[in-house]
């Protein structure tokens, strides 16, 4: 019997997706605009970490953020209060990511004059997020400590596309299986030029050298 054909369908909207995301990452990048797409699974502490990051840089940068959600305003409403900086929320219809079109739409939904940096806290999702380039200047993720360190065999895609990779929830390590340097062993065998950054968002710990990280790679933009 013979095989059957497998046909790829994904390659033109791939495709088409990596011009616009080509075009809108010149386009910010002319304006002095940087952003980051922070990409994780649901419970990570993304938002916390955000939030820490934030109030760390706010003095140093000019910031707005973009909260990508199936439903809900939660996140972009604690990070307005919590650190008092331009934030909307994306509701995405159902769809578990964002691509460079979708991320377009939020950025006209920001006023970018004097904007240094944008941060896109992408949907909760380990799979959907990393296959469509969202345009982002680089890509970042958080992989916390509950979730196993073996997450980087699971999930190659995201380990490979991300510049950075945060890993949150160090405080509880001692109640988990989890091996940090195992960890940081998958994640450069997925990606040996990714750095990794371990801290806690809820203490603080660590947050500061992942700031800095950011600070240094918005520098560079404007320089």
């Amino acid at each position: 019997m013979d095989k059957v054909r497998v046909i790829e369908i994904k390659k033109s909207v791939f495709a088409e997706n990596e011009q616009d995301a080509n075009a809108l990452r010149q386009e910010l990048k002319d304006r002095g605009v940087y952003l980051l797409n922070l990409m994780s699974a649901p419970g990570s502490g993304k938002t916390t970490t955000l939030i820490k990051t934030i109030n760390l840089l706010k003095d140093k940068l000019r910031i707005a953020v973009m909260e990508a959600d199936i439903d809900s305003d939660v996140d972009a409403v604690k990070i307005k209060e919590a650190t008092g900086i331009q934030s909307i929320q994306l509701h995405t219809g159902g769809m578990c990511h964002l691509d460079a079109e979708m991320t377009r739409q939020g950025l006209d939904g920001l006023d970018l004059d004097g904007v240094d940096l944008v941060i896109l806290e992408n949907v909760g999702n380990l799979v959907c997020p990393a296959e469509f380039d969202t345009g982002a200047a680089r890509n970042a993720m958080i992989l916390s400590v509950p979730e196993g360190h073996d997450k980087p065999l699971k999930y190659p895609l995201m380990f490979s596309v991300c510049d950075v990779v945060v890993i949150n929830k160090m405080d509880v390590a001692p109640y988990f299986d989890f091996d940090l340097e195992k960890c940081k062993e998958y994640i450069a065998m997925r990606n040996p030029n990714a750095k990794v950054i371990p801290i806690c968002a809820k203490t603080g710990e660590g947050v500061e050298a992942f700031a800095q990280w950011l600070l240094e790679q918005v520098q560079t933009l404007k320089h």
